[in-house]
């Protein structure tokens, strides 16, 4: 069991969320409540990429270059026979923590956009695709060693080999990584 990861996995976003919706209520300096939600993001970007998704699923992705500049894309999904029932409600709180927060940001954008307050539309732009960043490279890593999901992205990233430079390899740790090579 992972309490204080769950309790940041949700933290963060929730915290991001309160601060837009509230933040003109407690302080009248735009650039106070901006820099206040971008860090609130950043926080929540990266304990979700690199510990909360770790912990409460399994699951981790990240980006890495090599020796010829060329980016490799690395989905890994550890192997898990069986799920307790504590870690089975944290694995539901994390995926709808990961599904619904992107929309509830995508909303916002609707709301800023139509209110015609342009200048919170950076800040919503970042919103949705911090979340929406994490959200795709989590289903990628649930769902990235199935040929359905590489055709997906190689018609979304335009690399019509992509599914012939998946690679899949199984670490040490009982982890099973899916590579995708693509430049960028």
């Amino acid at each position: 069991r992972h309490p204080l990861a769950t309790f940041f996995h949700l933290f963060f976003r929730v915290s991001a969320i309160v601060t837009y919706l509230f933040c003109d209520w407690f302080s009248n300096s735009f650039v106070a409540c901006f820099v206040t939600i971008l860090l609130l993001l950043s926080f929540d970007f990266w304990s979700v990429k690199n510990v909360t998704g770790r912990l409460l699923v399994g699951l981790r992705w990240w980006n890495q270059i090599d020796e010829d500049g060329k980016s490799h894309w690395v989905f890994e999904a550890k192997r898990v026979p069986t799920i307790a029932a504590s870690t089975e409600a944290e694995a539901r709180i994390f995926w709808l923590g990961l599904i619904i927060c992107p929309g509830i940001w995508t909303m916002f954008f609707f709301s800023t956009l139509f209110s015609l307050k342009l200048k919170w539309l950076a800040l919503v732009i970042t919103g949705i695709s911090l979340q929406t960043a994490n959200l795709y490279g989590y289903i990628h890593c649930k769902l990235g060693g199935q040929k359905a999901i590489s055709r997906v992205t190689s018609r979304l990233f335009g690399t019509a080999d992509a599914a012939q430079r998946q690679s899949r390899r199984i670490s040490e740790d009982g982890t099973e990584e899916h590579g995708k090579m693509g430049t960028r």
